[in-house]
This record gives C-alpha cells, sequence and structure tokens, in this order.
C-alpha cells in the first residue's frame, strides 16, 4: 500500500547510509511524504511512480571501488529535480563528467562552512554555518554546468548547484541534528526546487489510506489484532473508518501483559470505540510454547507465529475474512532487515511472522514513525491517554524478561513494570520519556530484608528519550525518582532485594533488552 498523495511523493534512493532513515524523517517534517528505495531500484518504476523529486542518500562506498552502489545514469534525465547527500553528490558528479578525488585530510565532525551563493539551497541562511561532514572522497571538480555554492577549509566543493537542470549536490549531512539548519536546506529543495507545499498531513494521509483499504479490501472482511497500544489502535480505528462492519478486532490475551491490561483493552474497545471485538484467553497456550525457550530470537518468533494461529482459528468463524490488519510501523521493517540494513532484531508482526499464513496482510501504517502514527491517531479522535501511551512491543513482557518466561516471573515483572510507570507518571515525566519500564534481569543476589540473608531477584529500570526509536538516549531521570523506584520495588514486590538503572543509549543497546 502506498499512503502517498502523488503531488507529495519524493523517492530517496539508500544507498547505504546510517542516516538514511533520518533523511526521511526530515522530509516528513516538512510535510512532504517520502519513500526510501534501493539504489539499483530501475529508473523506469521510479519515472513511474511521478516523483517531484529525488533524493541520493550518503554511504560508506568510494565511487572508485569495485562494486560500489551506482544508480543508472538514466536517473538524471527523468525530468525532476535530484538532491546529492555526502556520497549522492560524489556519485552524481562523477556519473555527470566531474572529479571525484580522495580527500586530503577526512573531515569527520562538526565543520565552519561558508556559503558563497544564498540563492539555492541556501536561501535565508546565514553565510557562515556549522554544519556536520563524515567523508573521505571529495568532489575536486563539480561537473559541467555546476556552480560551487559553499566550500570548507579541506572540501572545496562543499555544496554544488545546476538549478537549470534542477541539480544539487552537498557534501555535508543536512539531515543531522548537528547540522542544526540542515532541516531549512532540505526545505528549500523541497519546497523551491521541486515546488512542492508540504500538504502531507494527517488529514491527507487518512484521506488517502481510507481509498485504498476500500480499494484493496473490497467487499471482503478484515480482523485485525489489537494489543491497547497506539500502533493496532490506530489501525483498528484508520479500518473501522473504511469499511466499518468488515472489520472484526481480535484481542489476543497472550499473559505478556502490563498489570490489569487485558481488561483495560476490552474496556476501551467496547466503550469509545464501538467496534466488533473477540476476546482470546490463550496464557495458557503461550506460556506452554515459551517453556524452556532462552533464546530472544526463538521467543519472538513463537510469539508472531502463535500470534498467527490464534488470529487465523477465531478468523476462520467470521465468513469471508481474508485480511489480517496490523500496526507494523517503518522503524519495524528497517530493524526487520531490508535489503541495505542488516537485521538487528525481527518484531514479531515483521520477521516472526510464518511464511503459512493464510490471511493476507494489510498495514496502513507501514511507511509511518511513531510520532506521525499519534497524529494520525489523534487526527482520527482516538483518547489522548491512548495516544500518548508509551509503545510497548508485541511480544510483551516476554522479551523484558531475560531467559525462561513462567508465569510467576511474569507476576514479577508485571508488578514491578507498573511501579516504574506509576512512579514516572506521579513525577509529571511520562509524556517527556519515549519509554519508561522494569526488566526482569537472569540475576539473582545477596540482600538482607528484616536481619535476614536473601538471595533474590533483580529488576532493570529502564527509559530512554527518541524521536522515532531508530535511535535513543538514555533518560536522565531524577535521583528522588529513581529513588522511589527502587524502594517501592524491593518493599512491594515479592522476590526483589535489588534494582539497578541502565544508562545504554541506542546504538550501541537496543532500548529492549531482548
Amino acid at each position: 500500500m502506498n499512503p502517498s498523495p502523488s503531488e507529495e511523493l519524493v523517492i530517496i534512493l539508500d544507498f547505504g547510509a546510517q542516516y538514511t532513515q533520518l533523511i526521511a524523517r526530515r522530509v516528513r517534517e516538512c510535510r512532504v511524504y517520502c519513500e526510501i528505495v534501493p539504489y539499483d531500484t530501475p529508473v523506469s518504476e521510479i519515472a513511474g511512480r511521478a516523483p517531484k523529486g529525488l533524493i541520493l542518500s550518503g554511504g560508506p562506498a568510494s565511487v572508485y571501488e569495485d562494486g560500489a552502489p551506482r544508480c543508472d545514469d538514466a536517473i538524471y534525465d527523468i525530468g525532476v529535480p535530484i538532491l546529492g547527500i555526502c556520497y549522492g553528490t560524489q556519485l552524481m558528479a562523477y556519473q555527470l563528467g566531474g572529479k571525484v578525488t580522495p580527500g586530503v585530510q577526512r573531515e569527520f565532525g562538526r565543520t565552519e562552512l561558508d556559503v558563497l551563493d544564498s540563492n539555492g539551497l541556501f536561501a535565508g541562511l546565514d553565510k557562515h554555518l556549522t554544519c556536520w561532514m563524515s567523508h573521505g572522497d571529495l568532489v575536486e571538480t563539480p561537473p559541467a554546468g555546476f556552480n560551487i555554492v559553499a566550500r570548507t577549509a579541506s572540501t572545496p566543493v562543499a555544496a554544488m548547484e545546476n538549478r537549470e537542470r534542477g541539480m544539487y549536490g552537498v557534501q555535508f549531512h543536512p539531515e543531522v541534528v548537528h547540522t542544526p539548519w540542515g532541516t531549512e536546506v532540505l526545505r528549500n529543495f523541497l519546497y523551491n526546487a521541486c515546488g512542492l507545499h508540504g500538504s502531507w498531513t494527517p488529514a491527507s494521509f487518512i484521506e488517502t489510506a481510507v481509498k485504498e483499504i476500500r480499494a484493496q479490501v473490497s467487499s471482503d472482511k478484515v480482523v485485525c489484532g489489537v494489543s491497547g497500544g497506539i500502533d493496532s489502535a490506530c489501525v483498528a480505528a484508520l479500518l473501522h473508518k473504511a469499511i466499518g462492519d468488515q472489520l472484526t478486532c481480535i484481542f489476543v490475551d497472550h499473559g505478556l501483559m502490563r498489570l490489569d491490561e487485558g481488561e483495560k483493552v476490552r474496556q476501551t474497545f467496547e466503550d469509545h470505540f464501538k467496534i466488533k471485538l473477540v476476546y482470546v484467553d490463550a496464557e495458557e497456550r503461550f506460556l506452554n510454547r515459551l517453556s524452556g525457550v532462552l533464546d530472544p530470537e526463538r521467543k519472538r518468533k513463537i510469539i508472531g507465529e502463535e500470534f498467527v494461529r490464534v488470529f487465523e482459528e477465531h478468523a476462520s468463524q467470521i465468513t469471508d475474512a481474508k485480511w489480517l490488519g496490523q500496526g507494523t510501523l517503518y522503524p519495524d521493517v528497517i530493524e526487520s532487515g531490508t535489503k541495505n540494513a542488516a537485521v538487528i532484531k525481527s518484531h514479531h508482526n515483521v520477521g516472526g511472522l510464518p511464511e503459512d499464513m493464510v490471511l493476507k496482510i494489510i498495514e496502513p501504517l507501514r511507511y509511518l514513525f511513531k510520532d506521525e502514527a499519534r497524529e494520525v491517531a489523534a487526527e482520527l479522535g482516538l483518547p489522548e491517554d491512548m495516544v500518548w501511551r508509551q509503545p510497548f512491543p508485541g511480544p510483551g513482557l516476554a522479551i523484558r524478561i531475560v531467559g525462561e518466561v513462567t508465569k510467576d516471573r511474569l507476576d514479577t515483572l508485571r508488578h514491578a513494570d507498573d511501579i516504574v510507570v506509576d512512579e514516572i507518571k506521579r513525577a509529571g515525566l511520562y509524556r517527556e520519556l519515549w519509554m519508561g519500564f522494569a526488566v526482569l534481569a537472569p540475576i539473582r543476589s545477596v540482600g538482607v530484608m528484616g536481619d535476614q540473608r536473601t538471595y533474590d531477584d533483580t529488576i532493570v529500570v529502564r527509559a530512554v528519550t527518541s524521536q522515532d526509536a531508530m535511535t535513543a538516549d538514555w533518560a536522565k531521570l531524577p535521583y528522588e525518582v529513581l529513588e522511589k523506584i527502587s524502594s517501592r520495588i524491593i518493599n512491594e514486590v515479592p522476590g526483589v532485594n535489588r534494582t539497578v538503572y541502565d544508562i545504554s543509549s541506542k546504538p550501541p543497546a537496543t532500548i529492549e533488552w531482548e
């Protein structure tokens, strides 16, 4: 499903850069829809989608390396503006007849930039700026027809333009926060060079998605798995808006939910959404499948497969049910592995799905980031507490228990996690965090309680800040909040005598422990 208004489509060709997803984020912030496609996507396929602009991403290769990623030269002749970033600029220069050479000194980090022409990409910006560089090769001589519009002390062509052909290139990275004015450069390209107007809004997304859902589903019935989280709730509301009573939601209580969550989900869908809901108590079934399983990838795949099997069993009782609606988001797709991205961990609704599924998948949020899904959910009228609810993984608490998942260990973690969330809310920090939760570590340690020796479990408290889950920083929670959390967990949760705080960022760690 392509949820983009065609008049606002920009395509990003991915050459393997670590920042490609950030380019997409910045373009979306300009209210322009974009999609990332592999660098070797056929030109005919790209042109057939009638994009209004192209962006060539950075990448780790040199244009002179054997096997270096290259797009078809014909890409420059499809008649739309093109912006190259870092490697994308070098490749553009190389393919159009310029000269690219290894830099005498590799340029990495914050760099002073001198703007030579403020009428194009740098319109409205100062003449002297600080940008973020990360490159070895550089453009020594731009192709014929290009003007040099910015430079640094060691990069003679830090930016180049051929406005007549709509060709632009920057050696720095406008997409990263270390280039604080970078979004302005992207906006100048999108609005001035491409002639876009920023019409991709939550309302326009909903309008387009509803039409495409109706066209895709036709008169078929759809089942949608709901967990109470924003992703699945947003999908359910969007599907219901599109097809009404053709939708039946199925809530599988796998016993891996947070405290009292199952009942809250049931009440929300019955009282607020007025959507048909089938409640399935499958705790024993999931725990039996997870018995003795220690490997986190096996956990994820077992849970994903079992989810689909439960859906199929109950969907088989719904006449003409042929589709399974899911709340897959773009970070899920990226982390589960794409052509130019390694598998970090398979998500239960992406990499964990069985190959022999009966139901066809419909994922209307597949190309949205989390903050965009929240905007769509708010536009659809979902309750505020649900819109701003912190993300919760599909496999639930199973991947917050390091080691075997048992009912006793789940009960311990549920109680501790509820304390963490409660204290974060009491401190007024809930909306400031991307996620705050507890992890049950496979560690027992000696303690003293009531003059008695204990040898009990350890709870890890994890809290992070993030914009889209692609990267995350550990949250600097006030000491008094951490002290209150620790005191309550140790005093209120049986079998726990120690709490620790995780101060790892993503990368190199991930947000979840498994």
